[in-house]
């Protein structure tokens, strides 16, 4: 089965959003926590961005999640 990379790239984007937004982070501090500029972390959450496996990790650590837990989140 094909993966559509735009729509799993959304997908993620926006579970990284919403549990972001759960955590009461803002965008900024969120980012400055990953380690990625604030630019950066808003393409990622519209599904503009190829994320690294490295900020992959980053992003699930700083959302308190295993990075497999968040690709399942998005199910992928």
């Amino acid at each position: 089965m094909a993966i559509d990379h735009e729509k799993a790239q959304k997908r993620l984007g926006t579970v990284i959003r919403n549990n972001r937004k759960e955590l009461g982070y803002s965008q900024e501090v969120f980012a400055f926590y990953c380690g990625v500029h604030r630019t950066y972390m808003g393409a990622v959450e519209r599904g503009e961005r190829n994320i690294s496996l490295m900020n992959i990790i980053r992003i699930a650590d700083a959302l308190k999640l295993k990075p497999s837990d968040l690709l399942s989140l998005a199910k992928l």
